[in-house]
């Protein structure tokens, strides 16, 4: 596709996927890529502009992470965020020290130079969130301070003549109160983009893709019933129609009654014309979990056995050649991304084994966030229950229980989850949540129950706010309907003697539990 590009240089940061999601929401598109990549490869994808992430190194470690300097050189327009701010320093001859005072959290910023393309109407005093131990103790030539805190002299510099800007706060979180304007500054006034990323032109390009990539080949698509692999589906049956198959896998990790629920979606009394096979693979899947605790290699299992699975259905319809997923974009990112940190492996990208017997494995979501991949979904005319149904994993219960996975524990889940959704339902408190499930905790302690003592489980049950699932804020649930789904969890579900709620941000915590 030929479209404006914000590349975004990746030195290590936890926020490198946020400074992606914030670009887009300019209309412009934007995609990480390791700091490895070759300078030249770099200028072929003639960017619109770079950023530099942070990163945890210093600038002066042995192993830390850098670019070529002649990518400064290339006119290019450049934006360092952070451990990017330093090292652009570092790069044109400033000089980076470790802070007198680190800064952590909202701080208060004085912009010096109001007429920055940067910060443009952005108030003289805003508040910012930093992150940092070293700071740019001297400006390289050519460069100027345009915004300082009380410990950190320089917070921001800037070369307008060479469009190289750097900032040592996060303008990519929500934290920092103008952020996303000092972004859009960046993308529109410096780097001169017009705002081309529109999702209608996605689909049809999408579209025309895989139609041209595929031919007149068979495709067989991972089907799970969530929001990613739905979309998926349908972009693929729009392109290659009855070359499709759609095979759902139900491998004993689904909340309860969903297997039901897929089929009566995407079946042959479903509204989709699909070939559908659903495999009940549950005694596969806990045989091969059985005694696993570690949560990578629980990933890593049940990507492995979807994979075999789908290889099998693969043998019995015949000359499939193409093997489909719903792999979005934070699915690959968290997964690591050249030299990142892995997060965690999904089953569908870390979690997949060395050998596919498919001649191809095609992704047409890999680069979409899920809010972009739901409104495909409104664009190719899926339901609004269906495009905006509570995401779950492909791992599916596998990660919401701790330690070993058994039917045992499935069963306990999969109750304490139903209640818990009903009860936030019925109350009408699951509106604009993003995510809300039930999960089994492996801590056991004392109960009392009908003057008996029991030791049973704690389940924790979460609710967070998340647009892009990138970042996320634990939800407020009002009290009574916490103690009501307690109440009723503990009586209910044999096995459970305590509830926990789990009031914790994405970061430091995952969505997610394993």
């Amino acid at each position: 596709m030929n479209k404006e590009t914000i590349l975004v240089l990746d030195f290590g940061g936890q926020y490198n996927q946020l400074i992606a999601r914030r670009v887009r929401e300019c209309g412009v598109y934007s995609e990480v890529v390791p700091y490895t990549v070759p300078v030249e490869e770099l200028l072929a994808r003639n960017p619109s502009g770079i950023i530099f992430t942070g990163g945890p190194n210093s600038v002066y470690g042995e192993d830390s992470p850098r670019c070529e300097k002649r990518l400064l050189e290339a006119g290019i327009p450049v934006l360092g965020i952070c451990y990017g701010s330093q090292l652009i320093a570092y790069l044109e001859g400033g000089e980076v020290k470790t802070a007198p005072v680190s800064e952590y959290g909202h701080t208060d910023m004085q912009i010096d130079v109001p007429d920055s393309r940067l910060f443009g109407d952005v108030p003289q005093r805003t508040f910012v969130w930093m992150s940092h131990t070293d700071c740019i103790a001297r400006v390289p030539e050519g460069y100027r301070v345009t915004a300082h805190t009380l410990n950190c002299p320089c917070a921001a510099m800037e070369n307008a003549g060479k469009k190289i800007y750097a900032v040592q706060f996060h303008p990519e979180v929500m934290h920092t109160k103008e952020g996303r304007k000092m972004l859009a500054h960046f993308v529109f006034d410096v780097c001169g983009c017009r705002g081309d990323w529109r999702m209608e032109d996605f689909t049809r390009e999408t579209i025309e893709s895989l139609r041209e990539k595929i031919g007149s080949g068979r495709v067989l698509c991972a089907l799970s019933g969530g929001v990613d692999s739905s979309v998926a589906a349908v972009l693929l049956s729009r392109a290659v129609g009855r070359q499709l198959t759609c095979v759902f896998v139900d491998h004993g990790l689904l909340r309860k009654d969903e297997g039901d629920q897929v089929e009566a979606v995407f079946g042959p009394n479903g509204p989709y014309d699909l070939n559908f096979i659903r495999v009940n693979a549950q005694d596969h899947f806990y045989a091969a979990l059985a005694g696993v605790t570690d949560p990578e290699q629980k990933r890593k299992i049940i990507g492995e056995e979807f994979i075999r699975v789908f290889e099998a259905e693969a043998k019995k319809i015949g000359a499939v050649e193409f093997l489909a997923q719903g792999t979005i974009y934070p699915d690959v990112i968290e997964s690591g991304l050249g030299k990142s940190a892995t997060i965690k492996s999904h089953h569908n990208v870390g979690g997949l084994p060395e050998h596919v017997e498919f001649k191809e494995i095609v992704e047409p979501l890999r680069m979409l966030f899920k809010d972009e991949v739901r409104r495909v979904g409104l664009e190719l005319g899926i339901p609004e229950a269906l495009v905006f149904r509570q995401p779950f994993p492909g791992p599916g219960l596998g990660i919401r229980i701790i330690g070993e996975v058994t039917p045992e524990k499935v069963r306990i889940v999969q109750e304490a989850d139903a209640i818990y959704r009903e009860e936030l339902e019925k109350a009408g408190a699951h509106k604009n949540l993003g995510q809300y499930f039930a999960a089994l905790t492996n801590m056991r302690s004392v109960g009392v129950m009908g003057d008996f003592r029991t030791y049973d489980y704690a389940v924790a049950l979460r609710a967070v706010l998340t647009s892009d699932f990138m970042t996320a804020d634990a939800a407020e649930i009002p009290w009574e309907v916490l103690k009501t789904a307690t109440t009723r969890i503990v009586n209910e579900v044999k096995g459970v003697s305590r509830c926990l709620f789990d009031c914790t941000a994405k970061p430091p915590s995952t969505i997610e539990y394993e």
